[in-house]
């Protein structure tokens, strides 16, 4: 079981196709070995390998599935210009 106190992340993964996917994690690292692994979502199995290009902390995983949520309904030039900030 988690501690209630660990930190979520939200995170963009740039594929080798040029293509984002957004996920959660309270450990990003791991996570990344894991798409690259072949072990990660479906859609970057197709598409690696994949690389950390954006993250940032949310308190609760509540929190990282809103922010999630958001990021993925967001058009890629929006994707874009939160990535570069």
């Amino acid at each position: 079981m988690r501690a209630l106190s660990e930190d979520w992340a939200v995170y963009i993964l740039k594929c080798a196709d040029s293509s984002f996917y957004t996920g959660i994690s309270t450990d990003v690292s791991r996570r990344i070995d894991e798409h690259n692994a072949g072990k990660g979502a479906r859609y970057t199995r197709a598409r690696l390998p994949v690389g950390l290009v954006y993250q940032e902390s949310r308190p609760t995983r509540s929190d990282a599935l809103q922010r999630e949520a958001a990021i993925k309904a967001m058009s890629r030039a929006a994707k874009l210009d939160l990535i570069s900030m």
